[in-house]
This record gives C-alpha cells, sequence and structure tokens, in this order.
C-alpha cells in the first residue's frame, strides 16, 4: 500500500486526526480498567534483587474477548465502522508513535527525580540522555498501580489483532478475500490467542525480569508488533495470492513445528523457573550448577525457543507467496533481533555464571539451530 502513495497521499495520511486520538484514548482507557476489574489468574513474578515480587492479574484473554464482542456489538449497531482501523491505520501509526515519544519522556523525567531504592523503581542512570531514554532507567514503572511494562506488551499483542480482523473484514467487503488471507488470518489469530493463554509464561521472559522500560520497548510493544507484524495482511488486502494444496500444507506444517517448539521451550523454561525438580520430557532434568536447564529444547539448542518464534513467524509471510520481498519483512527482521539478542544474553550470562556458563556452552554447544548456529 505505501509503495503505491505518493508524498502528496502519503503524507496527509500520516496526520493524526481527533478520530484516531479518540480510538488510542478509548482502547488504553478499556484495557486499563479491564486488567484491574475483570477476574484472573494472580501470578508472582521472579523474585527480584531485592527479595521483592511483582503481581501480573493475568487476564488478558478475557480482556480480549470481551473487546472484541463490544467492538463486534457496535459495529452490528453502527456506532463504530470496523474498518476504523483499514481505513485510518496511517493515522494510528503517527498518533501512537506521538504516544510512544510523549510516554518514554515522561518515564525518564519521572525516573530521573525517583530515589526510589526498590529492585523496580530505583533508577539506572548513566548519563548519556540518549542511552538512558532508549533503554529506560527503571526495571518496572507503575502509574496508577499498573505494572506499565506488563500492560504495554498486552496492549500490542491485542493491537494486532485487531488491525488483523479490521483488514478481514475490509477484504470481506471489497470482494478481495482469499485463501491466503484466510491462512495468514487463522495463523495470528491462533498465536495471539495462544499468548493470551498462557500469558502467565511472559512473566518469566527477558524483557519483562531484565530490561528497564524505555523507548525500545515501548515502541516495540505499542507500535512496532501491532503495525509491522500485519503488514502481510496489508499486502494480501492489495495483492491477490493463490496457494497450490501442497504450499498450503506445508504452510501449515511449518506452523505447527514452529508453534510446538515455541510453546513447549517457553512451557519448561516456565515450569523449571518455578519448581527445578519437575520432570522434562518424563526424566528428571539435567541442571549444570544447579541453574541451567540442560533438558528438553534447552538441551537441543540454548536458544531453542527462538527457533520456534522464528518458523512462526516465517509461516505468517507464506501465505504471500514469494513474488515479493515485502512480506518478508517481519521475520527477517525477527531473525536479525533475535541473534543480537542471543548474543547480548550470553554476554550478560557469562558474566552472572562464569564457570557454570563454560559448562553450560560444552552441554549445549548450538545457539539456535542445532548443526548450523
Amino acid at each position: 500500500m505505501l509503495l503505491d502513495m505518493d508524498l502528496g497521499v502519503l503524507l496527509p495520511s500520516l496526520i493524526p486526526s481527533s478520530q484516531s486520538v479518540y480510538v488510542l484514548v478509548f482502547y488504553f482507557v478499556y484495557l486499563a480498567v479491564a486488567g484491574e476489574i475483570l477476574p484472573g489468574k494472580v501470578i508472582r513474578g521472579v523474585l527480584l534483587s531485592d527479595g521483592s515480587q511483582l503481581r501480573y492479574r493475568c487476564n488478558g484473554l478475557l480482556a480480549l474477548t470481551l473487546l472484541v464482542a463490544i467492538l463486534g456489538l457496535c459495529a452490528k449497531l453502527g456506532i463504530v465502522s470496523p474498518l476504523v482501523v483499514a481505513d485510518r491505520g496511517l493515522e494510528l501509526l503517527s498518533t501512537t508513535f506521538i504516544f510512544c515519544v510523549l510516554v518514554t519522556l515522561a518515564l525518564y523525567i519521572t525516573g530521573r527525580s525517583s530515589s526510589d531504592k526498590s529492585s523496580s523503581l530505583k533508577p539506572h542512570v548513566s548519563g548519556n540522555l540518549v542511552h538512558d531514554w532508549w533503554f529506560g532507567l527503571q526495571l518496572n514503572p507503575q502509574f496508577m498501580s499498573i505494572d506499565l511494562k506488563f500492560f504495554f506488551v498486552r496492549a500490542g499483542m491485542m493491537g494486532w489483532l485487531l488491525i488483523n480482523l479490521s483488514i478481514l473484514e475490509k477484504s470481506v467487503q471489497d470482494g478481495s478475500l482469499s485463501q491466503s488471507m484466510i491462512l495468514y488470518q487463522i495463523f495470528c489469530a491462533l498465536y495471539i490467542l495462544d499468548y493470551f493463554v498462557h500469558e502467565e509464561y511472559m512473566t518469566s521472559t527477558w524483557d519483562i525480569i531484565a530490561e528497564r522500560l524505555g523507548f525500545m520497548l515501548v515502541f516495540g510493544d505499542l507500535l512496532w508488533i501491532p503495525f509491522t507484524f500485519s503488514i502481510q495482511g496489508w499486502w494480501l488486502l492489495y495483492n491477490k495470492v493463490e496457494l497450490t494444496v501442497p504450499a498450503i500444507v506445508a504452510n501449515c506444517l511449518v506452523f505447527l513445528i514452529g508453534y510446538m517448539v515455541f510453546r513447549g521451550a517457553n512451557k519448561q523454561k516456565h515450569i523449571f523457573k518455578k519448581n527445578p525438580k519437575t520432570p522434562i520430557w518424563g526424566k528428571p532434568p539435567v541442571v549444570v550448577g544447579g541453574k541451567l536447564l540442560a533438558s528438553g529444547y534447552w538441551g537441543i539448542a540454548r536458544h531453542c525457543n527462538y527457533l520456534g518464534d522464528l518458523m512462526l513467524a516465517l509461516s505468517f509471510s507464506l501465505p504471500c507467496g514469494i513474488s515479493s520481498p515485502v512480506p518478508y519483512f517481519y521475520p527477517t527482521y525477527l531473525l536479525i533481533l533475535l541473534i543480537w539478542r542471543e548474543r547480548r544474553d550470553e554476554v550478560r550470562c557469562a558474566e552472572k555464571y562464569k564457570e557454570i556458563w563454560a559448562e553450560y556452552l560444552r552441554v549445549v554447544p548450538w545457539r539456535i539451530l542445532p548443526y548450523v548456529y
């Protein structure tokens, strides 16, 4: 879509409107209220360095289901158009970007003025303004008792599904609905719904337990996830792709294998952190130095979950065929990101675990893909 626009059309479509602001305000207010009042399993986060543990109410699936039902009813009654996102995608993108900048500036100012000594709120100031704004100063900043890091990643994942549903409705109304669009929509919907079914696993991920909240995470959660992960849907809206039966079967296999590896690896890690003695694949876990899991998927590669994530990303793009590199932006970006993140993780782990890490490298020599990398 962007490639077909000239600047005279593109630039005005990026200017935020009052309607795009209203959409974002409604969305964030709904998520804040729903997150606080809807029932859900309350999970204790990992033990922080000062001995504290945050609590997370994992009611994302209920909040998402209720939101889709509310929007569906409003669309039926003519209160809101189901095409509001598909028709105003660029407006919403620019509005979200401005929001990300404002939020991270507020986080920077709040962090710099904080004298809190807790692990969650203690500011980590390097003295480099750009570095501190980009990576953040505080681990778990809150607003009105809402954990912002958990809130933003939830908003991004739900936003991805809402954008896809609006694109789907537009393709139905335009008469351009294809097998490729259906396949893409099913894969993404299953992935997103699975995320919220297992939302508690998010509480033990690196982003939640180690990364401070700065522009990198806020932008990544609120803008990058929903607007770039849906590029394939936008592309299919304007490009017809017919898939053969073997291509559909192969695409489904890539998705299923990727899901099995991704979900299985993350589940094993989460369970191990909760109870290190829980059997994995029916056997007692192999633990290096009493700290590092080397069983199951984590005995195959040190970042086996990344392999599953990459296969899932590829499965979202394969319905678009191979006529253009545009739909493959997401898996290409994810490959670069995960290799960069894997390198960062390994440097930190080497510093943290020292001799134990050296032994772990001997036991599990492969980084992501066995016998390749």
